[in-house]
């Protein structure tokens, strides 16, 4: 029997690599062929062949425990908790205000629709089911946004909103468990169960925090350890999420059972991860990280989802009795769906606490609203012996909510996903922004200029001949001038676009520098951190068509939200986070040859192709004044700390300069081992010894 499990498991891994390969040739979106593959796998199960194929179970324990906490530390790991905060308003009215509507418009409205149609339900388990569908699913939608480009604002709100409400949507599910096994009292039981939704959400931030922070500690302990930096990351999400759920069984006060919401607490441990806790990993495991994860979220849903159609060609109820409450259902859930959004953020623009969301972006979160995995995990949540008064139907109140749940879903991802493309494109919103246009046409002659620069290396090292180089360079150099002219078309007389192209254009350089010069340990942590808080306001004021900076002394001290993170770190783990004489110094030197790397860039655009696309001498000269008076400036703030410290350059050289020739020691050991001119003993020998020279 065991051998059937694990055969059931591989094979169902295989058709779903067979099912993504065919997805991509017919391009529609995977998890609908997933679904589908899987309701197909039913009477294909029925030949004795293949009777193993329904050998593994979506049991609740490893839905619940195992996968769960995957998919949400990988969507949480790259949220960008500074856009997320940009947003809050929106995010958070969507994610808990708008699913508590969609959730109460279901159970109530849904119990009169049902009513009227001959199918009366109590009004508990319409509840429940409204506790259920109420939370979107991102997977499908964000694969299909990140295809036809929709804008990154829209797609931060709906992932933000995907993510928060799963765990509200979670924490009403238990709560409408609870008035149904528990019985509902009146006015107390309201109450109470406002007051337990509470709680699990306060009490699960908070508990994410400190196990995000602690976490985040850890890894910077075992930094250059691969292994253990990502045995952590996988620590993280699954204990976060079990320890909640333990805590959640034992934690009494005042005769008060105090829940923690497990998801979360998970997904604020893993935003935490993802925005403080990276930052502290070694520079390959950082980069490999993103890889890691995906291959893990992209298994756990080609299971979920393949083994959700079974579910659907399984149920208990007869499909001719289901058809009419799912159809009902979906219609319910619709116009549920529709009344979170439109209300909502229609009052939201009008408040001005954020930047306005367009009408079009609106009917796209309504319409895009897909269910997925976490409605199915729920439904298996279920007791199968929960029972309802009133209750007078052959099947069960969990049949029920399991077929109407299903319906819903297959409604969402056979319909829905299908046409997302069609109505993004319908709407508008799928077309490129001025900006974008310019910008799209500038890559395109950047990356034509650098092919035929290859083209000389190509012919310099004689794998082309000088005929195929010649018909090559003119066919790339007409590409070149076609786009350069183009990209003029587009930007016509308006000198503040190629500004501010100038300008994202030299940000993208000292971000790169500055990256580089972090991943070499030649900064700390804190000095990357707020060198990279200054570019991104700075790049958020260019996109708003702010000023870059108002004046070469502008400070631009760390946001709200960093400076939270700080205070926690400093409160939990009595760390120094101000800066040293020392580190002042590494500061502004960072500073200066981020600075001074963009103007090498800035000038040579002078005597470049490049200068075709950013042909706006006024322009250009005024950028290249503004980043000469910040080399200035960089450089006489070093020489007046160097002036109150007499002592600190030498030493702060002298240091330098030994790590960064440790630094090419080791990337020359490295270069030797993969090579195979040493042997593995010696590679470990002369690490070993580099690593304890690294230490003094």
């Amino acid at each position: 029997m065991n051998l059937d499990v694990f055969l059931s498991l591989f094979s169902l891994l295989l058709i779903s690599l067979a099912v993504f390969i065919l997805s991509k040739k017919l391009n529609l979106p995977y998890t609908v062929l997933l679904v589908i593959a899987g309701s197909l796998l039913v009477p294909i199960s029925h030949i004795e062949l293949f009777s193993f194929i329904t050998s593994f179970d979506l049991t609740p324990e490893l839905l619940f425990f195992v996968f769960l906490p995957i998919l949400i530390f990988e969507s949480a790991y790259n949220m960008n908790i500074r856009h997320v905060t940009e947003n809050i308003y929106s995010i958070g009215l969507l994610a808990v205000v708008g699913l508590i509507v969609s959730t109460l418009f279901v159970g109530v409205a849904g119990y009169y629709i049902f009513q009227a149609a001959g199918f009366a339900v109590p009004m508990l388990a319409l509840l429940l089911f409204g506790a259920i569908i109420s939370s979107t699913d991102p997977v499908a939608v964000l694969a299909l946004f990140k295809e036809y480009g929709a804008p990154q604002r829209l797609t931060l709100i709906f992932e933000g909103e995907s993510l928060f409400n799963d765990a509200t949507g979670f924490a009403a599910f238990l709560v409408v468990l609870d008035l149904i096994t528990q019985g509902y009292q009146g006015y107390s039981s309201a109450l109470e169960a406002l007051f337990s939704f509470s709680t699990m959400l306060g009490g699960g931030i908070v508990f994410g925090l400190f196990m995000g922070f602690l976490f985040a500690k850890l890894i910077e302990a075992v930094r250059g350890n691969e292994h253990l930096e990502i045995t952590l990351t996988l620590l993280v999400a699954h204990l976060t999420f079990i320890l909640s759920e333990v805590i959640s069984e034992h934690l009494v006060i005042a005769d008060h059972e105090l829940r923690l919401s497990s998801i979360i607490a998970t997904l604020i441990a893993s935003m935490v991860m993802g925005n403080f806790g990276r930052y502290k990993m070694s520079p390959h495991v950082e980069e490999y990280m993103e890889q890691f994860w995906g291959y893990f979220a992209f298994v756990t849903n080609s299971l979920v989802f393949i083994l959700m159609g079974l579910l659907f060609a399984d149920l208990a109820i007869d499909l001719n009795v289901a058809m009419l409450p799912i159809l009902l259902a979906i219609a319910t859930v619709v116009v549920g769906r529709a009344l979170s959004v439109y209300p909502l953020l229609s009052l939201l623009n009008l408040t001005g606490k954020e930047r306005k969301i367009p009408r079009n972006w609106m009917h796209l979160l309504a319409w895009g609203s897909l269910r997925g995995s976490l409605a199915v995990i729920m439904v298996l949540l279920i007791p199968d012996d929960l029972s309802l008064p009133g209750w007078n139907y052959s099947f069960s109140a969990k049949q029920f909510v399991a077929a109407v749940t299903i319906g819903s879903i297959y409604f969402t991802l056979l319909v829905k996903a299908t046409t997302i493309g069609k109505v993004m494109h319908a709407l508008g919103i799928d077309n490129l922004t001025e900006v974008e246009e310019i910008g799209y046409h500038k890559s395109k002659a950047q990356m034509f200029d650098e092919s035929i620069k290859k083209l000389d290396h190509l012919l310099v090292n004689q794998q082309i001949n000088p005929e195929q180089h010649e018909i090559l360079k003119q066919h790339y150099q007409n590409q070149y001038q076609i786009a350069c002219l183009q990209c003029k078309d587009a930007i016509g007389d308006s000198s503040v676009l190629i500004e501010a192209m100038l300008r994202t254009y030299v940000l993208g350089i000292e971000k790169e520098e500055l990256k580089e010069i972090f991943q070499r340990g030649e900064i700390q942590e804190k000095t990357y951190k707020k060198i990279s808080n200054m570019l991104s306001i700075q790049t958020e004021r260019i996109k708003r068509g702010q000023a870059q900076v108002t004046s070469a002394n502008e400070h631009f001290p760390i946001d709200s939200l960093e400076r939270f993170a700080l205070f926690f770190t400093k409160l939990a783990f009595w760390r120094d986070h101000s800066f040293k004489p020392e580190e002042l110094y590494v500061y502004y030197r960072a500073l200066n040859r981020i600075v001074t790397k963009a103007l090498a860039a800035l000038l040579a655009i002078e005597n470049s192709t490049l200068n075709e696309v950013f042909d706006d001498k006024q322009a250009l000269d005024k950028l290249i004044s503004l980043y000469q008076e910040l080399q200035t400036n960089t450089q006489q703030k070093m020489r007046d700390i160097i002036k109150a410290n007499a002592d600190l350059l030498n030493q702060l050289n002298q240091s330098a300069a030994k790590h960064v020739l440790l630094s090419v020691q080791l990337e020359t050991l490295g270069k030797l081992h993969k090579n195979e001119i040493i042997t593995n003993k010696l590679y470990i020998m002369l690490s070993h010894e580099l690593q304890q020279e690294k230490l003094r």
